[in-house]
């Protein structure tokens, strides 16, 4: 077979397709050969969630908790434990060309199974969206006087919102060409914005950043339970758009992949942690962490107009991201359980309703508590993917490791090994929410309970109930 090689532009490029795919999107199907892209176009994409300004929140926490250089500990693990946990899903899903979702149905869960893992992933993306939208309306509320919690800026987050949903509407395909230009401007923006920060304010260096809590022996914990609510979340989103890689990557394509994604993510980490110790000693409203780690406050704060520009801009070019992987999960969370499918795109729509309900309840300050809960379900399931991957079915044959089902005519509804083990660790892992002992372990323990349970109950099962049954499988032959 001839190798074709590309041209520079061709590398960033999607292949042609329908209106309709671009829509849909292979959110309940496999992605076909013909529609796989190059890494460097998929990596394009992902730079959209590297300029969250969700990494500037975290980057500022983390260093109020620990200051320089201990903060760099939490932040390492999590460039290091995403790329590589992000490698080895996002290889199956290329393999595959499936969304993990789909992928979960057969890894562990069943067809109805994985509808209660897709839920949880889907939730994920409703704070997220929720998260970014509320820093333009708090970046418009500091420059134009509007209160953060009035019907005019749940307006505003609407209207953000809806340019949002605009770009995701065709999915992929349109998101290529946002992120192509979205990412100059973001930083020619950002560049603006350090120069006027360093005219109205004495920059703070990491030499000076120390801890605000130096004497709680805790803070490294909280700083590892904010950092492990995002190891598996990043290789997640990373995985919705990696199935359109082409099946012939490798581990180190997709960890080539992962790693760009996350280590650009760890300087705007550090650059969210000089924001925050920069305007720290300025700011005498409210709280000073809550408003010094809110981009919103701070770029429009110290940018003016600009600032609520830049905040916008860089608010829908993530939110599309969240929009467009919420959809996905949300779509295969319905499709599990009605005869009637919702089209992808009617999902976002939800999810933007959904988000402009929620707008007031001000997730920002919820951050730490909403990382926990994500890293116990969240972690957990895809822990428990992987054990079910490379351990029931690479070591143990229980299964093929090759064309992994997901159609329901295949398997199971209900898998309970993969939903016990998923049960059982989530219930420890919320004593930990709960006080029964310190949250900061909670996703630690949750994420290493569930894989062991799943594999005992499968080599206990001699895995049984992956698909039908023996007599179905004949029968389809």
């Amino acid at each position: 077979m001839k190798e074709v090689t590309l041209g520079f532009k061709d590398a960033f490029k999607s292949p042609a397709t329908s209106l309709d795919d671009q829509m849909e999107s292979y959110a309940t199907e496999r992605v076909p050969r013909s529609q796989r892209w190059p890494a460097f176009a998929i990596l394009l994409i992902l730079t959209g969630n590297v300029t969250a300004m969700f990494w500037f929140t975290l980057g500022g926490q983390m260093g109020f908790l620990l200051g320089w250089p201990l903060m760099l500990i939490p932040l390492s693990y999590l460039i290091v434990v995403s790329t590589v946990l992000g490698s080895l899903i996002m290889r199956i899903a290329s393999k595959e060309g499936l969304s993990l979702v789909l992928l979960t149905r057969g890894l562990g869960f069943g067809a109805k199974g994985s509808a209660v893992a897709s839920f949880i992933y889907g939730i994920n993306y409703v704070f997220y969206f929720i998260f970014e939208g509320s820093i333009v309306s708090h970046a418009l509320s500091q420059y134009f006087g509007i209160g953060q919690n009035s019907p005019t800026a749940s307006v505003i987050f609407a209207l953000v919102g809806a340019a949002a949903l605009y770009f995701a509407w065709r999915g992929m395909h349109s998101m290529n060409v946002l992120q192509r230009f979205g990412m100059p401007i973001f930083i020619g923006l950002f560049i603006v914005g350090i120069v006027m920060l360093s005219q109205g304010h004495a920059i703070v260096g990491p030499g000076q950043w120390e801890s605000l809590t130096p004497n709680d022996p805790t803070v490294m914990w909280q700083a590892f339970s904010l950092a492990n609510g995002q190891i598996v979340f990043q290789a997640l989103l990373a995985t919705d758009y990696g199935r359109f890689s082409r099946p012939q990557i490798g581990y180190r394509g997709t960890a080539g992949i992962m790693f760009g994604e996350m280590f650009m993510i760890g300087i705007v980490m550090v650059l969210g942690a000089m924001l925050a110790f920069t305007v720290y000693p300025s700011i005498t409203q409210g709280d000073p962490v809550l408003y010094s780690t809110d981009p919103g406050f701070v770029f429009a704060l110290v940018m003016g107009f600009l600032g609520v520009v830049f905040a916008i801009i860089t608010q829908i070019r993530i939110n599309v991201m969240n929009l467009y992987s919420g959809s996905l999960a949300f779509s295969n969370t319905w499709d599990a359980f009605a005869k009637k499918p919702i089209r992808r795109n009617w999902w976002m729509v939800g999810l933007l309703v959904l988000g402009i309900i929620l707008y007031p309840i001000n997730v920002l300050q919820y951050t730490d508590t909403f990382l926990a809960v994500t890293g116990i379900m969240t972690n957990t399931w895809i822990f428990i993917l992987l054990a079910d991957y490379y351990l029931c079915r690479k070591v143990f044959k229980y299964a093929p490791s090759e064309k992994i089902e997901y159609d329901e005519a295949r398997i199971r509804n209900w898998n309970p090994c993969g939903m016990i083990a998923m049960g059982v660790a989530v219930a420890i892992g919320a004593c930990g929410l709960a006080g029964v002992y310190p949250v900061y372990y909670a996703s630690f323990i949750a994420m290493f309970v569930g894989p062991i349970i799943h594999i005992a109950l499968t080599v206990g099962t001699r895995g049984r109930f992956y698909t039908v049954s023996k007599s179905a499988e004949t029968a389809e032959v």
